[in-house]
């Protein structure tokens, strides 16, 4: 077996003793583990995870990241280029994205250690940022892409296109293109559905719609897509997985489709979405 990989968020209460417990638990089955200390792994850097820990790569089996949604989310999309396992241990509140939350990490560690566990390949969206000829960006999201307004409380007009068909014009606070992972985000609080996360297709959801019509499409994922930006001097910002943000101008075109990348979330044999989404929305 190569070596795990534990990659903490220091910043969360309690990653200390988690991660001592944790190290314990393969010290004492002679399974070596590579911890990323707050300088290896610095969440706040513009670096991305996959530079700051290049020299762990191919030297991983799987991947344990300790935090919430969030970290797991920069891990997931920084490091899916070197196509490892992630398993996520939940110090956050939902943790819709963490496989186990803290009193359960003992049990299926233990899991890990025989062999005995399986994962989930979960799509992810790729957006290329154009402002004219040029191309200012290309990004990865594991959970959604947003186009939304800034601070101030003004209307903006996001255009949208299917496959370069025209598909509606949305305007109100914004746009949400949500993976199915990312269906029980954003999304879910703009009153988007829920999906089940194995599937390939994208959601669209519009935030706020000054509009009578206000439901959410389901696009195939095989499918692009293409938004113009109609700010008129509006501020208007770009999201990706709530993390990284660019401020967008007018007539600004993302194109938006499905990425060859893929993350691979970690799961057992007694995985399932539906009993995990009963019991995370149950409070």
């Amino acid at each position: 077996m190569k070596d795990i990989g534990l990659i903490p968020n220091w910043h969360k209460r309690n990653s200390n003793l988690v991660v001592e417990k944790i190290d314990n638990f393969f010290k004492q089955r002679q399974i070596h583990l590579q911890i990323a200390d707050s300088e290896q792994a610095d969440f706040y850097s513009d670096e991305s995870l996959a530079e700051q820990l290049k020299s762990w790569q191919d030297k991983l089996e799987l991947i344990i990241v300790v935090g919430g949604d969030g970290t797991i989310l920069r891990v997931a999309r920084d490091l899916a280029c070197w196509n490892v396992p992630v398993l996520g241990v939940n110090l956050g509140h939902k943790g819709f994205l963490a496989e186990i939350e803290v009193e359960q990490m003992e049990r299926f560690l233990q899991y890990i250690a025989a062999n005995q566990y399986a994962y989930q390949e979960r799509m992810m969206l790729e957006a290329r940022l154009m402002r004219g000829n040029e191309e200012l960006g290309n990004y990865l999201a594991l959970n959604d892409i947003v186009v939304s307004r800034g601070p101030f409380s003004r209307i903006i007009r996001v255009e949208a296109y299917i496959n370069d068909d025209f598909m509606e014009s949305y305007s109100g606070d914004g746009i949400i293109i949500a993976t199915p992972t990312g269906s029980t985000g954003y999304s879910l609080s703009a009153g988007g559905p829920i999906v089940n996360p194995t599937m390939g297709l994208f959601v669209i959801t519009p935030i706020c719609p000054h509009s009578l019509y206000n439901r959410s499409v389901i696009v195939n994922g095989s499918d692009n897509m293409k938004l113009r930006v109609d700010s008129r001097q509006v501020q208007v910002v770009l999201t990706v997985d709530g993390q990284v943000r660019f401020s967008l101008e007018d007539e600004d075109q993302i194109t938006i489709c499905r990425s060859r990348q893929i993350v691979k979330l970690v799961c057992f044999n007694d995985y399932s979405f539906y009993r995990m989404l009963h019991q995370k929305l149950k409070d």
